[in-house]
């Protein structure tokens, strides 16, 4: 049986260091692109650790919200932080999500879409449990051109290992990540008034070992890679990694560039 999510989750403060942190920032321009308005039930699809959800409880005057994930370890560490009475997360399948038909006034997906096997159900659920007028909009990052970080180790680790080169195709042709797919699943499945965009954060690192760090757990297809290495293999890509991280200079504080697609429609 196919895996509902091609995304390797352990726990919860993992995610934190990997990915929750840029997370927290890239929430802040795509809440502003999908829009909310009061009194809105609405529903975070993929929410992980509940960056994007914390950042709706902050909203003045919205209702319900609701975070689902398909990582148990992540939806247990978002509700361990939550104290707003309105926010609510749980474990589920983005595929095949459990509330009824036209649940939600606004439904919303960030850094999702590209891990799940079959995304194409994903949208098609998030527009089922759209009302009629609701927006629906979603972001991924743009994984090829402009994941700056990542793509340092996919081709650090490339150069190094043929089957670090295979993970790395797989990674920039993740589903939804290239030019316009985000766009024509939203054409495909039925939305009027699409837009799209593109959103910018900065990824800041203090140092090369907080760059490191995350690829030492066991969060994310990065960290499930490197811990396929035996002790010699290690060493050389850790070498590789650093000299690429420090480009020539002393090690110290870093900014990469991160970039994702994004895109909303209203649900018919």
């Amino acid at each position: 049986m196919e895996p509902a999510s091609t995304f390797q989750a352990s726990d919860g403060d993992g995610y934190e260091l990997l990915m929750g942190r840029w997370s927290r920032r890239l929430a802040v321009p795509f809440l502003a692109f999908a829009g909310t308005a009061g009194g809105e039930r609405v529903l975070d699809v993929g929410c992980g650790t509940g960056s994007l959800a914390f950042l709706l409880a902050g909203q003045a005057g919205l209702g319900e919200i609701c975070g689902v994930d398909y990582a148990a370890p992540y939806v247990a560490h978002a509700a361990r932080l939550n104290v707003d009475p309105r926010l609510s997360f749980q474990v589920a399948d983005a595929c095949a999500l459990p509330f009824p038909d036209a649940a939600f006034d606004r439904v919303l997906s960030l850094l999702m879409l590209h891990f799940v096997a079959t995304p194409d159900r994903a949208v098609a659920e998030m527009r089922r449990v759209a009302r009629p007028g609701a927006t629906v909009a979603a972001a991924v990052w743009d994984a090829r051109g402009g994941f700056v970080a990542n793509r340092m180790f996919y081709d650090t680790a490339a150069a190094l290992d043929p089957a670090a080169a295979v993970r790395r195709a797989h990674h920039l042709t993740r589903p939804m990540t290239r030019q316009g797919e985000l766009l024509a699943a939203w054409h495909q499945a039925g939305f009027a008034d699409i837009r799209a965009t593109e959103l910018t954060i900065r990824m800041d690192f203090a140092s090369f070992d907080d760059y490191w760090a995350p690829y030492t757990g066991k969060d994310g297809p990065v960290a499930d890679y490197v811990a396929t290495l035996d002790a010699p293999a290690y060493a050389r890509l850790h070498e590789a990694v650093r000299a690429a991280y420090l480009d020539g200079e002393t090690d110290g504080a870093r900014s990469y560039v991160a970039v994702a697609r994004a895109v909303k429609g209203t649900a018919p």
